[in-house]
């Protein structure tokens, strides 16, 4: 995608699903919160009713949406792109970036 400009009034990617013209497609983006709200219930419920050690899973869930937010690497980006998710995604081309 040449020449990304962000959407005049909502300051977003053309492509973001504000857009009705868009189709509906999982970004990226989407997916990885997907993924880690799943990761964390899960996580959650498997503490209840089995051990309070998979807190851990939660813990480690959490760093890592952070750490991503701050390093702009996120291990489950990489996986899911490799899993043929995000065909709508807001990212810049690495020439504009």
């Amino acid at each position: 995608m040449s020449g990304w400009k962000p959407h005049p009034d909502t300051n977003r990617c053309p492509e973001s699903q504000l857009n009705p013209n868009t189709p509906s497609t999982m970004t990226v983006e989407n997916a990885i919160r997907v993924l880690a709200g799943c990761m964390i219930l899960t996580s959650l419920a498997l503490a209840h009713y089995a051990s309070p050690k998979w807190l851990f899973l939660t813990g480690f869930v959490g760093l890592n949406l952070i750490q991503s937010a701050f390093t702009g690497f996120c291990p489950a980006e990489l996986i899911l792109k490799k899993l043929g998710a995000g065909g709508g995604g807001c990212s810049r081309p690495k020439d504009q970036a």
